[in-house]
């Protein structure tokens, strides 16, 4: 018999990592869109809402009256959201701590992870964004409470002293570990590709989340899922990447194609995110390999389309399976700054929508069920 499906959408709301983007293109108009969508399905979402921004956004609007008027903006749209019945919980990319602000453009100088951060310098940053934001949601409900938290660029491991803070700022919940992940840039050095649990909610090990401790915890981690597909669909990748190329190349030597431009999710963000230069034989193993290695995937709707989407179920619903348990929560992630056509996602939320064996959660719902009993928390034996 199969298990229950206890599905969690959450969005990270937010702009670029180096605070490129429009507000209103990037983020009020994809929130609401998106929580309409999430209407016709009839199925609720978790807003990851990136709250440094927003504190960032008015400790300048004094002297910048746009920045006052999109901090008002960011305030309307989170509230009219939240009234529309979607949970709103706690996202910090904590670079905007240090930063400047020239002819309309951001210029971030802080270290993209909170875990390089001194103890009292990220509680700063984290207890601040998390009154920010349950002030603001007080407003128009008194009980809110922020129970959840999901790391910028995934930094939640290992540390001495992350967990231990959300812990005394009343975190009961964090969804920042996502196995297989491995990043090695100028920016984030994270490796996640050993972590102890990939799937299931588990008591994190106080210094290292990535550990599974064996004692019960204050605070428990529920991985954002990931999963795999057939290596040979780098073929048709690199196809396409090598057409685009081409097509910008030849365009140099004609008119000036409008339409032209590209539509990667993380144009003008590349730099940030590119990978630390291989050595040679570095280069080598990874082109020898490429297309003998499966692919690594987060569960983010906005990097899938339809059939990506409909093999993320497939290994959900497997791998649930497998677990033996009546009950399995998985949180799916997404970022609306980054989806290009949101008829993909609409599409698969209308078919799962109908499954027997799904239901659909919020964080809140999730870190309320966790420490209630309702689902299983793994310890380690």
């Amino acid at each position: 018999m199969r298990p229950t499906l206890h599905l969690v959408l959450s969005d990270d709301w937010e702009l670029r990592g180096n605070g490129a983007g429009d507000p209103k293109t990037m983020q009020f108009e994809p929130m609401r869109l998106l929580s309409r969508i999430y209407k016709d399905a009839g199925v609720r979402g978790t807003f990851n809402v990136e709250v440094m921004q927003q504190v960032t956004f008015r400790k300048f609007q004094s002297t910048h009256a746009e920045l006052a008027e999109l901090a008002d903006q960011w305030d309307e749209v989170v509230l009219e959201t939240y009234r529309a019945g979607q949970d709103m919980q706690l996202h910090v990319h904590p670079q905007w701590s240090d930063c400047s602000y020239q002819d309309g453009k951001w210029t971030l100088t802080g270290d993209w992870s909170i875990l390089d951060y001194p103890r009292d310098h990220a509680k700063r940053l984290l207890e601040t964004s998390k009154a920010y934001l349950e002030a603001l949601i007080k407003r128009v409900d008194p009980s809110y409470r922020c129970v959840s938290f999901r790391s910028g660029s995934w930094c939640i491991a290992p540390s001495p002293h992350i967990l231990e803070i959300l812990v005394e700022l009343g975190i009961i919940l964090d969804v920042s570990i996502v196995g297989g992940v491995k990043y090695d840039t100028n920016r984030i050095q994270l490796d996640y590709s050993r972590c102890e649990e990939s799937f299931l909610p588990f008591y994190p090990q106080p210094h290292d989340a990535r550990i599974v401790s064996s004692d019960v915890q204050s605070i428990i981690c529920t991985p954002t899922h990931h999963f795999f597909r057939p290596s040979y669909l780098r073929i048709a990748s690199d196809v396409n990447r090598l057409r685009s190329r081409l097509k910008r190349a030849m365009s140099r030597f004609g008119p000036p194609n409008l339409s032209a431009q590209s539509s990667d999710p993380k144009d003008g963000n590349d730099s940030e995110w590119a990978p630390k230069p291989k050595t040679s034989l570095k280069k080598l193993r990874w082109l020898l390999t490429r297309y003998f290695t499966p692919i690594h995937l987060i569960s983010d709707l906005a990097q899938l389309d339809y059939e990506a989407m409909l093999a993320m179920f497939r290994d959900i619903r497997n791998r649930a399976l497998r677990t033996g348990l009546s009950d399995v929560p998985i949180v799916i992630e997404n970022h609306t700054k980054d989806i290009r056509d949101f008829s993909d996602i609409a599409r698969f939320l209308a078919r799962i929508s109908r499954e027997k064996d799904v239901r659909f959660i919020t964080l809140s719902e999730l870190a309320r069920d966790l420490h209630s009993g309702k689902f299983p928390v793994r310890k380690a034996v």
